[in-house]
């Protein structure tokens, strides 16, 4: 059985109808704001923030508040819908989940706070764990510079103010 095509990939009708029918799914009210929350996320090829978020629903005219942000984006990662990403400047970055469930690790500019996604490097790990213990889920974050910021610091710089 071939993967789940990448996201990104779908055309723009069928990440709304999708968006439609993950809320369905899950029993979830579908709202403008859900909607266009999972388009995006869908179309984007990098985890987004809060902030990202909120100013491209602005650009497409979807009215929405922090608050009403915050709570579909809760809810989408709730429901597995969303997949939330510890940033380095601590401020959450949101992706859409894949159906195939596939898992990736993510790179984060610690200089301009950019996430991009690893997608051919995944979380794993060789360890043994103890007995009774098991893995729910695994994140990889690896942290430096990204090909923009690389070249503004000096070889003797460090990578971020501690």
């Amino acid at each position: 059985m071939s993967p789940t095509p990448a996201p990104r990939s779908r055309p723009a009708g069928d990440r709304h109808q999708m968006a439609r029918e993950l809320i369905t799914r899950h029993g979830g009210r579908v709202t403008r704001t859900r909607i266009a929350v999972i388009e995006t996320l869908l179309a984007s090829d990098q985890p987004l923030s809060h902030d990202e978020l909120g100013s491209m629903l602005a650009e497409i005219d979807i009215p929405h508040d922090r608050v009403t942000l915050y709570r579909a984006l809760d809810w989408l990662v709730e429901h597995g819908i969303a997949r939330r990403i510890a940033g380095g400047d601590r401020a959450w970055r949101f992706e859409a989940a894949r159906a195939d469930g596939h898992r990736h690790a993510h790179f984060h500019c610690d200089h301009c706070g950019q996430v991009i996604c690893l997608e051919h490097l995944e979380p794993s790990f060789s360890t043994v764990l103890p007995d009774g213990y098991r893995v729910d889920r695994a994140e990889l974050i690896l942290h430096g510079a990204c090909a923009s910021c690389s070249p503004q610091r000096s070889a003797n710089e460090p990578c971020c103010p501690h």
